[in-house]
């Protein structure tokens, strides 16, 4: 199974390689849209996105997070939650269980934030959490949420949510040759790997993307010179 943190920093560094010269990262992402769609808090997302490890969480916790953010952002037509009723009904199960699985960490948040000094990253995580089932049956109810939305690691629910990302750029890539030509062919390495060439490969490197690049100009012109009311 690949390891999250490096799945997420090739998705990363594919996502740089595609954006416009002098476009940023933070520039092409919506961090709001991305902690809405994986359920990752946006400060940790900007944790994520610097290389950064996300602070150490119980699986439960996390699955309740998770949970409460659908019901947040997952709104009925009208703009109210759906009840934990109408949710646990879906999966058959009752309305206590749902509820008594929700609420059943509040309590023991507040006695860490009270009477412990021990960090996030110094508590025990525990591995289990709701049953499989249960969290199946609310990532159906929820708009078909992909198995595990639930309960997947930060990493991998953030990297599942950059690939539309991800989609989006590399179809501006297949509609602008140009964009191709600098990313597929490497053309922000080709000075790095110019020690490399020869000098008669060089120059035809050289001579083919200057080619290219007049061709392009001289369409952009003739563009201009039929629609003179765009000057």
């Amino acid at each position: 199974m690949r390891d999250p943190r490096s799945a997420l920093a090739e998705t990363l560094s594919h996502l740089d390689s595609l954006l416009r010269d002098g476009q940023s990262r933070e520039g092409a992402l919506d961090v709001e849209q991305l902690s809405n769609e994986s359920g990752v808090p946006q400060d940790v997302i900007g944790l994520l996105l610097d290389g950064k490890a996300p602070p150490v969480e119980d699986i439960t916790d996390r699955i309740i997070h998770r949970i409460t953010h659908l019901r947040e952002t997952r709104l009925r037509p009208d703009g109210t939650r759906h009840s934990y009723g109408e949710i646990a009904a879906s999966y058959g199960a009752s309305r206590a269980s749902l509820s008594n699985l929700v609420n059943s960490r509040r309590g023991n948040r507040s006695q860490e934030g009270t009477s412990s000094q021990e960090s996030a990253e110094e508590r025990p995580v525990r591995s289990g959490g709701p049953l499989a089932s249960t969290q199946a049956g609310i990532e159906r109810f929820f708009f078909g949420q992909p198995t595990g939305w639930l309960s997947v690691e930060p990493e991998t629910a953030l990297n599942n949510a950059l690939q539309p990302v991800l989609r989006k750029l590399e179809g501006r890539v297949e509609a602008d040759p140009m964009v191709r030509l600098r990313n597929e062919h490497g053309l922000r390495r080709l000075a790095a790997r110019a020690p490399e060439l020869a000098e008669d490969e060089l120059q035809l490197v050289t001579d083919w993307i200057e080619t290219i690049l007049q061709r392009k100009r001289a369409q952009g012109a003739a563009t201009d010179s039929r629609h003179p009311d765009s000057l």
